[in-house]
C-alpha cells in the first residue's frame, strides 16, 4: 500500500493505524474502516466491512476542470454562435488562475477564447459571439451592448507563452480588421505581453485607448477576477 494511504473509521472518521484487518478504531472500537488511497490503486482487505474511497489528486482535478464547458451556446449565427451564459466551471477556472497565474499557460488557445467570451457575457454584454475556429477574420470574440445606440467590440485572443510577445504587426493587423468590421473598439488580449514600445508606434498610439486596447497577461488576470467577484 502507498505511504500516502490512510485508514479512517467508517463510523467516526478517526484515523486508524495501519495494522492487520481486525484493528479496532481506538476512538469508538468500531472495525468499519475506509481505505483512502490515490487513484488507480485497488486495495483489498478481505473484509466486507471495508470500503474503498478514491481521493482525486489535484492534477486530475485540474485536468477535469479544464475539460468542462465554461459557456453555454444559444444558437448559431453567421459569424459563430451566440453565448447564452457562463457556467460554474468558468468561475472555478478564474479562482484556479487567481491562486496561481502561471497556470494560464497550461490552458489551450481554444479554451482561452471561451474564457474571454464568457468574461464579456458575465460583464453584461447583451450579445456575445464566439467566432468559428477558421475564417474568423482576426476576430475571436464579438461582443455587443445595446442601449440608445449599439456598441460592438471585437477581441483577438492570443494565448502565448511568456517568451512569445505580441508584435506591432499583430496589432496593426487588428487595426485593419477594426476598420472593415465597423466595430466601435478592438481588443488584443494575451496571456503573455506586448513587445516594447508598441504603444509609442505612430500608427498605433492615436487609437489607444479609445478605439484600441491592449490587454496583457497581468491586466487580463485582474479583469477576470473583478468580473468573477461581481458575478458571485
Amino acid at each position: 500500500m502507498s505511504d500516502d494511504s490512510k485508514d479512517t473509521c467508517k463510523k467516526c472518521d478517526h484515523i486508524i493505524p495501519q495494522y492487520p484487518n481486525d484493528t479496532k478504531c481506538p476512538h469508538c472500537i468500531s472495525k468499519g474502516h475506509i481505505v483512502n488511497a490515490p487513484p488507480a490503486k485497488a486495495i483489498y482487505r478481505g473484509s466486507d466491512t471495508i470500503s474503498i474511497k478514491v481521493i482525486e489528486q489535484p492534477s486530475l482535478q485540474k485536468n477535469s476542470l479544464l475539460m468542462q464547458s465554461v459557456i453555454t451556446p444559444k444558437n448559431r449565427v453567421a459569424e459563430g454562435f451566440l453565448i447564452e451564459c457562463v457556467t460554474i466551471p468558468w468561475l472555478e477556472i478564474i479562482n484556479f488562475l487567481s491562486d496561481d497565474p502561471s497556470k494560464a499557460f497550461q490552458i489551450s488557445p481554444e479554451k482561452w477564447e471561451e474564457i474571454i467570451a464568457g468574461a464579456y457575457r458575465a460583464s453584461g454584454f447583451d450579445e456575445v459571439i464566439l467566432t468559428h475556429r477558421s475564417g474568423d477574420y482576426g476576430r475571436d470574440v464579438i461582443a455587443i451592448k445595446k442601449g440608445i445606440g449599439e456598441v460592438r467590440v471585437i477581441d483577438q485572443v492570443k494565448a502565448y507563452s511568456p517568451q512569445h510577445l505580441v508584435k506591432a504587426n499583430d496589432v496593426r493587423a487588428l487595426m485593419g480588421v477594426l476598420q472593415t468590421d465597423g466595430a466601435s473598439k478592438g481588443f488584443i488580449t494575451t496571456t503573455s505581453d506586448f513587445a516594447p514600445k508598441i504603444k509609442e508606434d505612430p500608427l498605433i498610439s492615436p487609437l489607444i485607448p479609445q478605439r484600441l486596447e491592449l490587454i496583457n497577461g497581468q491586466k487580463l488576470m485582474k479583469r477576470l477576477q473583478q468580473i468573477a467577484n461581481w458575478k458571485r
